[in-house]
């Protein structure tokens, strides 16, 4: 890139010690060359199709509970069948373009996908669990239903963008959603589960990860009934990019896993 910014006389791109960012040459110089480097990417790809064993890098983008819970499991599979690919798994829970940001794949749920990527199902439907530790039900008591948790002190939660989450729940045909109130604001399902198991309060998180804990006595689940069952992630992906052959080798592998058999 600097000989490039020599050859051209003009500065292409703005370096700092924490980012680099295209100046407005480089942005222009970028959009103008955009089709070409899609016909390099292409053309690497048709390529790439006449590997007898696929091979490289895939980088895939989701949150934490669907790497913890269901792409990790997978991967882990996949890399055992295919041991010429490597993977590479970023978590993060923020809304991405994962074209912007060099992944190949990445895991949401389907309301938050864009209508130019190509979407499949990953993993088994999900459900919540409310829980809490014995000692702390036995120091404050059970709720009987969502509307008493008004008067519990809750692990809350923020999501990346900032915005407190809101606990749903669901009988039947009645709906309720809760703003937690407690003490303890964390960011994460890992430090909201520590803080139950700790006693802290009342936990609303994903029963894969609560479920071991409420098996060996470590936490009761509460308000079972009112739990919800929520649709399972989407793996998508860009339509406009021919997937390599070791994106293709993985898609193969997710629509064949069996999920019941593991789960």
């Amino acid at each position: 890139m600097n000989a490039l910014e020599e050859a051209l006389g003009i500065r292409l791109l703005n370096r700092t010690t924490r980012s680099v960012a295209p100046t407005e040459a480089g942005q222009r110089l970028l959009e103008r060359l955009a089709p070409a480097l899609n016909d390099i990417r292409r053309a690497i790809a048709e390529v790439d199709e006449l590997r007898d064993t696929p091979s490289g890098t895939l980088r895939i983008n989701a949150p934490a509970p669907a790497v913890d819970h269901v792409l990790c499991p997978l991967a882990f599979a996949f890399m055992e069948a295919y041991r010429e690919v490597n993977i590479e798994i970023i978590s993060d829970a923020a809304v991405i373009d994962i074209v912007e940001q060099g992944f190949d794949a990445g895991v949401r749920f389907g309301k938050q996908l864009a209508q130019d990527m190509i979407a499949l199902p990953l993993g088994p439907p999900l459900r919540y669990a409310i829980v809490a530790s014995p000692d702390y039900i036995e120091r404050h008591g059970r709720p009987r239903s969502p509307q008493d948790l008004v008067d519990h002190d809750c692990i809350k939660r923020r999501f990346p963008g900032g915005t407190p989450a809101t606990w749903r729940f669901s009988d039947g045909d009645d709906e309720i959603e809760v703003t937690p109130t407690g003490r303890l604001m964390v960011s994460s399902a890992h430090n909201e589960l520590q803080a139950a198991l700790a006693g802290r309060g009342i936990a609303h998180v994903f029963d894969g990860y609560s479920k071991p804990h409420v098996l060996n006595g470590g936490l009761v689940e509460l308000l079972s009934d009112w739990s919800p069952t929520l649709p399972h992630w989407f793996l998508y992906y860009p339509s406009r990019r021919l997937p390599s052959a070791a994106m293709r080798a993985f898609l193969d592998y997710v629509r064949s896993y069996d999920w019941q058999a593991r789960t």
